[in-house]
């Protein structure tokens, strides 16, 4: 009889443990386990680190043309890093607003080529530190085990502290001028990975000036020939956040 009895309790936890996981799949029929620990989250916060190279994309004057001392110019792109906080607010199921301020350590660099000189490239590097203040929407897919891919764009604004530096103004006295001010496009792709305790989302991403930000002055010579300067970067982030 005794033997009976927890024949009977065996099966009972059996067929209870099997009709709970059936349940739980029908509620949850993709894997999806850590997402619905934040599911129902209307924001949340986080924390961004990330690599991301910068660069300018000049463009020629028509005195280009008249100058021999000058062959070429070109923008060359230098790696930098960023540190950002994020502010995430969700619009409905696939949608978020996204407000991410933060810093970028940054170097940018011009490239002129001289045919008439022994050295034959000059350059010359701006370091910067900028404030950015990124305004984002983001799409999300359905999840899909614990995971979802999304796609964002948006505009940013950003601005140079390190622009007033004495060091910085005595580097580029003789070079250009560039703004300290800028404004960015920005498009990217990722996906975020539902783990116990928090979110966490590789991103690429890649920003575009909107404006020129060449400050023209008739007296520098490499000014003269140069008629627009438009910024431009890719950005690898790691978004943790939850």
């Amino acid at each position: 009889m005794y033997n009976i009895h927890w024949s009977k309790i065996i099966i009972l936890v059996g067929c209870f443990l099997f009709l709970g996981q059936e349940a739980f799949s029908q509620t949850n029929p993709k894997g999806n386990y850590n997402f619905w620990e934040f599911r129902n989250k209307p924001f949340y916060f986080g924390l961004t680190v990330g690599i991301h190279s910068t660069g300018f994309i000049p463009s020629k004057s028509s005195e280009f043309t008249a100058i021999d001392s000058i062959s070429y110019v070109t923008g060359i792109s230098k790696p930098g890093i960023n540190l950002n906080i994020i502010t995430n607010l969700k619009i409905g199921q696939y949608f978020d607003f996204r407000f991410i301020p933060g810093f970028a350590y940054s170097e940018r660099r011009f490239s002129f080529t001289n045919p008439n000189s022994t050295d034959g490239i000059k350059s010359t590097s701006l370091e910067s530190v900028f404030l950015e203040l990124p305004l984002l929407l983001r799409f999300k897919s359905a999840p899909y085990k614990d995971k979802r891919l999304f796609v964002l764009g948006g505009i940013k604004y950003s601005y140079d502290v390190a622009s007033n530096s004495r060091v910085r103004r005595d580097r580029i006295k003789d070079l250009m001028l560039i703004s300290p001010h800028d404004f960015q496009v920005e498009v990217g792709a990722g996906m975020q990975i539902f783990l116990p305790f928090f979110i966490f989302s590789p991103e690429i991403k890649f920003s575009r000036g909107l404006s020129n930000i060449h400050i023209y002055n008739n007296e520098l010579g490499n000014s003269r020939i140069i008629d627009s300067v438009i910024s431009r970067a890719f950005t690898l982030s790691f978004h943790f956040e939850g």
